[in-house]
């Protein structure tokens, strides 16, 4: 293969890399106004949509192993390579976590906790992983490091909503005598604590691509863990 032919493999896996962390980011925010608005048929396309991501991942990852197997990139192109296959799980993952929050859209009669803006809290998220890929994009090396200190203001929000929903939980008491009307609350609570958790993750895996960009660029292996 000539030295352009391979150029153009590795400009297309980041093409390739960017076009999927758009989708994804995408299919997050649709997830966040279904979760806001309660619609449940902007829910249903995040959860039925699923497989076109899978299929993107399957696709690059694909690429991903030829040009490793064919072509033996060394140095910079190999942390490139690397990063990418990377990345594209991490993308895959927040996917996955999208269609949680899309499901328990679906599944709650929902319990409200006024003090908690989960969405707010997932637009911060969406616009981490959107700064990661823009550092990917352009061999950014120091928009890593402040994606991952905006991580840690992410944990502490979902932290406080947390012991929000807990403390509301604990002062309304349990009716042990009447647990058909406590089970669908308590169900409910629960897909509130899941949705704090997965948008807590979804922060964490915008680190692992900042983490990666910053490998990728710099050499720099600080942010991986």
């Amino acid at each position: 293969m000539s030295r352009n032919s391979y150029q153009d493999d590795l400009d297309r896996l980041r093409s390739d890399v960017l076009t999927m962390s758009d989708l994804v980011c995408d299919r997050l925010r649709l997830a966040l106004d279904a979760f806001e608005s309660r619609d449940g048929e902007l829910a249903q396309r995040v959860v039925t949509g699923d497989h076109e991501i899978n299929d993107q991942y399957l696709d690059i990852e694909g690429d991903c192993i030829d040009l490793l197997a064919l072509q033996q990139p060394v140095a910079s192109d190999l942390r490139f390579v690397v990063a990418s296959f990377k990345i594209i799980t991490d993308l895959e993952r927040i996917a996955d976590l999208a269609t949680n929050l899309a499901q328990y859209t679906l599944d709650a009669d929902r319990v409200r906790f006024p003090e908690i803006d989960a969405v707010r809290i997932g637009e911060a998220t969406v616009e981490m992983v959107e700064d990661a890929a823009v550092a990917y994009a352009e061999g950014d090396g120091a928009t890593p490091r402040e994606i991952a200190a905006r991580d840690d203001e992410i944990d502490d929000r979902c932290r406080r909503a947390n012991e929000v929903v807990v403390r509301n939980l604990l002062s309304a008491g349990v009716a042990v005598d009447a647990p058909e009307s406590v089970e669908p609350v308590l169900a409910d609570v629960s897909r509130v604590l899941l949705t704090i958790r997965d948008l807590e993750r979804v922060g964490d895996h915008a680190v692992n691509i900042a983490a990666r960009t910053l490998y990728m660029v710099e050499n720099d292996d600080e942010l991986l863990y």
